[in-house]
């Protein structure tokens, strides 16, 4: 069944130390899309703008990405301006115009609300909150956040939180939304409040994966060349969730599986701007080098520091 995505879509000015670009599509949903599409059909939930080039997201149609939850309003689309330093390491907002997404009230069609995946990208929680009111028994409800949300709508996060399974977000984020310096203790303070599993995202060193009695660590895969690093946090959750739609489960085994193909997913994203590496990646290649990420890591360790072989049993 095809996961239902809510997210930006958006134009992008972006500047790194590879180049420049205007007017690139990008936002949270497009970059989702654009790397779960290699593995399952999904449905889109956003709005742009009288300007927005929609015919740049064609090959996305062309793998099953359906638009029929997406508004075109007359006005300018959601449009966020960025510049990169010369290591890559630190980003700069130059410029966010909100446009459209001012009025946005995510609209979910008939046939949609039965969805049995949701991911909600990085936006406002307010219309995270509103599409999940829109939709009957998800059996999988993953979400992204930021800081800016963490610090400016905490109350209505924090409703989120306690309506969905998965949080995916950087360490940054995850000291800021627990209060706590040490993952693992920031991992423990964000599942009391809802979410049974914290993915957080940590650049060159992978991903870490917390649930009821284990972890995960996911390594990070070197790219054959970093232009772009925008997008690579929603090229991993389309990844890591298209993955788990193809498993059709989402147990641990599952779980840490998919954080090696949103690892791939996310390695892809940063080898050009915008989704251009994605207009030509296949599925093969996500998979291969989800593989090889696959391999690199280290087996779940469950509370104690044991693994799973250790203790003589199989993982759940």
């Amino acid at each position: 069944m095809p996961i239902l995505s809510l997210g930006t879509i958006a134009l992008d000015r972006i500047s790194t130390p590879a180049g420049r670009v205007e007017q690139a599509v990008g936002g949270s949903a497009v970059f989702f899309c654009a790397a779960a599409s290699l593995l399952c059909e999904v449905r889109i939930v956003g709005v742009v703008g009288n300007d927005y080039p929609l015919l740049e997201l064609d090959f996305l149609r062309r793998r099953g990405v359906d638009f029929g939850g997406v508004a075109q309003l007359p006005g300018p689309s959601f449009f966020w301006s960025g510049e990169y330093s010369e290591d890559y390491r630190s980003r700069a907002t130059l410029e966010t115009r909100p446009g459209v997404l001012t009025d946005f009230d995510p609209r979910v069609p008939e046939g949609w609300r039965d969805s049995r995946m949701i991911f909600l990208g990085n936006i406002d929680p307010k219309l995270q909150l509103a599409l999940l009111d829109r939709t009957e028994g998800p059996a999988l409800v993953v979400a992204d956040t930021m800081n800016y949300w963490i610090e400016e709508a905490r109350e209505a996060l924090m409703q989120l939180l306690a309506r969905i399974d998965v949080l995916i977000v950087n360490d940054e984020e995850a000291v800021q939304l627990s209060g706590a310096d040490d993952l693992a203790e920031a991992a423990a303070r964000i599942r009391s409040l809802g979410p049974g599993v914290l993915v957080i995202k940590r650049g060159e060193a992978g991903a870490s994966l917390y649930g009821e009695g284990w972890s995960h660590s996911c390594p990070s895969f070197a790219p054959d060349r970093l232009r772009d690093p925008t997008g690579a946090g929603d090229a991993f959750a389309g990844g890591f969730m298209g993955r788990l739609e193809r498993d059709g489960r989402h147990d641990r085994v599952a779980l840490c599986r998919a954080a090696a193909f949103g690892a791939a997913a996310g390695s892809f994203a940063v080898e050009d701007f915008s989704v251009e590496r994605f207009r030509s990646l296949t599925a093969d290649e996500l998979a291969a080098r989800a593989q090889a990420i696959a391999l690199a890591a280290p087996p779940p360790v469950e509370a104690g520091g044991r693994t799973a072989a250790q203790r003589g049993g199989r993982q759940r």
